[in-house]
């Protein structure tokens, strides 16, 4: 009994840990330029550095992702399809058959697409 309830276990562990590995479908929702950090130049002057912050949203969640190296400056189309996977705290997808690299900064609930049902007034 107490065999069973551990292979259980361990079947229910690798079938999520086999999830996350799997591509999912996405839609670039909208890109934002952010501060990313700032730059001194030597001379007591700083330049703030921007990057892109692009929100993914698949059936159930919306993800914010930044570029991690300042060298991935090409913008995004928005309203692209993407295929995405997760690995701990990045995202890899590929966008019009090329892939990227980002950092998930965060992650909220999608929001609901079905519309609210209309009340009727007596």
């Amino acid at each position: 009994m107490k065999s069973n309830c551990l292979l259980l276990a361990f079947l229910l562990l690798g079938a999520l840990a086999a999830a996350k590995d799997t591509p999912m479908q996405g839609t670039i929702v909208s890109e934002n330029s952010v501060s990313c950090g700032s730059q001194a130049d030597g001379k007591k002057k700083t330049t703030e550095l921007m990057c892109q912050e692009y929100i993914i949203r698949t059936e159930s969640t919306d993800y914010h992702v930044r570029q991690e190296k300042e060298a991935h400056k090409a913008l995004l189309p928005v309203n692209a399809a993407v295929e995405l996977t997760l690995k701990k705290d990045r995202m890899k997808f590929k966008v019009n058959g090329k892939e990227y690299e980002m950092l998930i900064v965060s992650e909220s609930a999608a929001p609901s697409t079905a519309a609210p049902a209309a009340t009727s007034k007596p």
